[in-house]
């Protein structure tokens, strides 16, 4: 018993281990081939990875036999290694992004209406005072028959557009600042561009510039998007309501308060 007990405990062989990790997932098969070295030669071999690779990865498995001799990365890269870049490379485009270094109280939204040059609607509110969408998108609604009793606005800002036949001449213009005006981004400025329904809504719409970090030969795919309430009285187009938000051409949706923010922050700060 003591001789037995005196023997010096002898690691597996090589074969063993490589038969065992077969049977492991990748993640346990990286923490296993940390525990010496021996274990991270055996536990790196390509036969191990190679499977792993092509299944989790198959374009990166193309990059293992790089016959490129004119370029001076190495000619052979190990599956281990590929798939360690592949991983990585997923788990990017998982994580969440950042927090805007702007928010929703930080800005001010400057709306103005104008028939024929002359200023019918103007409204300026900080972001706080908006009721955005109860779904977290950004989109919000003003009440202008509202903001125009508690602001007292003079006559020649009641909102009137006229006629319905001449509403081509009306002007719609929006702009984001950020609070103490340290920067300012035009988002709206469209003349004679709505489509009007008799009696009901007018649509403005502008499609927006790519962010700052981008070239400017891109598309941003966000379109500013601006809907006037309407109204009739004695065969008038009065402005009832605006409602206005920032929206993707790709999914056809409107983009949640965080992703606007990170938008516009590119243009205020």
């Amino acid at each position: 018993m003591s001789t037995l007990s005196s023997s010096p405990k002898q690691q597996p062989p090589w074969q063993v281990i490589v038969l065992v990790s077969t049977h492991l997932d990748p993640k346990t098969l990286a923490i296993a081939s940390c525990v010496c070295k021996s274990w991270s030669i055996s536990l790196s071999l390509d036969q191990l990875w190679q499977p792993l690779c092509c299944s989790h990865y198959p374009s990166l498995s193309t990059l293992h036999n790089n016959n490129d001799n004119n370029n001076s990365y190495d000619s052979v890269v190990s599956y281990r290694r590929l798939y360690a870049l592949g991983q990585r490379a997923s788990n990017r485009r998982l994580k969440q992004p950042s927090k805007p270094c702007v928010s929703i109280s930080n800005i001010i939204f400057a709306l103005n209406i104008y028939k024929n040059s002359v200023c019918v609607v103007s409204l300026v509110k900080n972001g706080s005072q908006l009721s955005f969408d109860k779904k977290g998108v950004f989109r919000f609604d003003i009440d202008v028959e509202q903001w125009l009793r508690n602001s007292g606005s003079a006559d020649n800002k009641n909102g009137d557009l006229g006629t319905f036949d001449a509403l081509g001449a009306v002007k719609v213009t929006w702009d984001v600042i950020l609070e103490g005006y340290k920067g300012v981004f035009n988002v709206m400025n469209c003349k004679g561009k709505g489509r009007f329904v008799l009696g009901l809504e007018g649509w403005f719409s502008e499609e927006l510039p790519p962010p700052g970090c981008c070239s400017s030969d891109t598309v941003s795919g966000l379109v500013a998007d601006l809907r006037l309430g309407l109204k009739v009285e004695d065969g008038r187009a009065m402005v009832e309501k605006i409602s206005a938000g920032i929206l993707s051409i790709v999914s056809w949706r409107y983009l949640f308060v965080d992703d606007a923010l990170r938008y516009l922050q590119h243009f205020l700060v």
